[in-house]
């Protein structure tokens, strides 16, 4: 089989590939790439390369990972996933990512399709106005140091107690939408400066809200379908991606530098100037895991108010309120974050770079109604072909952590996406085939393109034969918006 690589990668199974520490002078413990043989075939050389390099971080335990979205990122490969000993091990911004807590959040309806089809340009012409996307876009909820420092503190909880949701949403976000151990004295002026006015926003990239339907002959799994609220019958729901912002980028921003000289203090050394780190007990490891859960928490407070907004917009334009329409929240869940967590090892810091958390049934981090299916895990494909719904299991915090993928991953980069076609002739594509697209930038459109990205049917299906997530729903779009 050829690789983009010239390192020996073993077949562990036909899911799971293994690089061996003899690979590589530094690894500390093998490196596992979980992937069909078609798409491991598709990777690029820098996954192999980023993977191998994390595998000589100090202190990591058990292996480097890579989950079959894989692609090069800053540091860690996106997609990738590190855990290191709390004692012995570090901690690095290169494994989180720029956007901290970018995430994905789930909206389930009782609307069908035949409902907003009728009613669907009015409907995205509202959600596009109500919700601010692109390039530094500011929302419409004014703060002060005081009121941003409650958000970085309380997260999601801030916004519930502000009016901006339901009390119950907490339960269904990951740590209850607010992550302990913020503390705003190690955030920066500029990057306080950079997200105090950015709350309810998507910004740009490859962030975006989808408006989905579900049919039921795309539920693969009825039972743990109907526990998340997903009843299929051409339902609608409703998917958010996206982060901390402009805050969460300084933030990593900030202690790249500081971790560049501290390194040399404790005498590290990395294989990438990209996977600077510093020991997660020294004092600018505490510093940094304390102003990365401010960003972690900003985000989470970010997609509370953006959910808000996307409740405000379908009860204006059904003439219902978002309860008589059953608008509840299925889940919310990090894909760029550090946490510690509990596992054989002993307890263990947890770095998801583009990988999503995915525990399994009877787990104590989650809510009494995921306790019998495990967690829901939100996985977002190109806006051209539709995303997925699955399932956390055992076999997961068993192999990997926890971990699983977070999309589709991308295969061309953003500039030869531009080259290959027009955001309008894009955009004009996509509504022939009845997907409404709203942007407020069409080079940004065109950078997501759909062959930009891997088949997410292809993806997924990797990490349902790997046992470490199983398929629950393909939800397919109608409607986007894009910065």
């Amino acid at each position: 089989m050829k690789l983009n690589t010239d390192m020996r990668v073993n077949r562990v199974t036909d899911e799971v590939w293994e690089i061996p520490v003899t690979e590589k002078a530094g690894m500390l413990v093998p490196a596992r790439i979980y992937a069909t043989p078609g798409i491991l075939q598709t990777m690029d050389r820098g996954v192999f390369d980023q993977v191998t390099n994390v595998a000589c971080l100090p202190g990591i335990a058990r292996y480097a990972l890579c989950m079959p979205d894989g692609h090069w990122g800053y540091g860690f490969p996106i997609g990738g996933v590190a855990a290191f000993d709390t004692r012995s091990g570090i901690i690095s911004p290169g494994g989180v990512g720029y956007d901290v807590n970018c995430g994905m959040r789930l909206i389930r309806t009782d609307l069908t399709l035949e409902e907003v089809q009728p009613k669907l340009d009015r409907l995205m012409t509202e959600l596009f106005r109500r919700i601010p996307a692109g390039v530094g876009a500011a929302g419409f909820i004014r703060l002060n140091r005081g009121s941003f420092e409650g958000v970085m503190t309380r997260g999601a909880r801030w916004c519930i107690e502000e009016g901006y949701g339901w009390h119950r949403d907490l339960a269904h976000i990951e740590e209850g939408g607010c992550i302990a151990g913020a503390d705003p004295s190690n955030v920066s002026d500029h990057a306080v400066g950079r997200g105090i006015n950015q709350l309810g926003t998507l910004g740009s990239g490859n962030h975006y809200l989808e408006v989905q339907v579900v049919s039921s002959n795309r539920v693969f799994d009825p039972e743990t379908a109907t526990a998340f609220g997903i009843t299929g019958q051409d339902q609608i729901v409703v998917m958010v991606h996206c982060g901390s912002r402009g805050f969460g980028h300084q933030v990593a921003s900030d202690y790249l530098k500081i971790f560049e000289k501290a390194m040399r203090r404790y005498g590290i050394s990395v294989k990438d100037p990209q996977l600077a780190c510093a020991p997660f007990r020294s004092p600018e490891g505490q510093d940094y895991f304390s102003a990365m859960n401010c960003a972690a928490n900003t985000a989470f407070a970010n997609r509370q108010v953006i959910t808000h907004q996307i409740r405000e917009a379908f009860a204006t334009v059904f003439g219902q309120s978002a309860e008589e329409l059953g608008m509840e929240l299925v889940y919310d869940v990090a894909h760029n974050i550090a946490k510690v967590e509990r596992y054989s090892e002993g307890d263990l810091l947890v770095h998801r770079k583009g990988s999503t958390r995915a525990f399994g049934p009877g787990s104590p981090d989650l809510p009494w109604d995921f306790q019998k299916t495990g967690q829901p895990v939100i996985c977002g494909g190109s806006m051209e072909t539709g995303s997925y719904l699955l399932v956390g299991t055992d076999r997961a915090v068993s192999e990997t952590f926890g971990s699983t993928m977070h999309g589709s991953g991308r295969t061309m980069s953003r500039a030869q996406a531009k080259k290959s076609i027009r955001g309008e002739q894009l955009q004009q594509e996509m509504s022939r085939r009845g997907i409404l697209v709203k942007a407020v930038s069409m080079s940004g459109l065109a950078e997501e393109a759909g062959f930009a990205y891997k088949n997410i049917s292809d993806v997924v299906e990797t990490v349902d034969r790997a046992g470490i997530t199983k398929k629950v729903a393909e939800l397919r779009p109608i409607g986007n918006i894009k910065g």
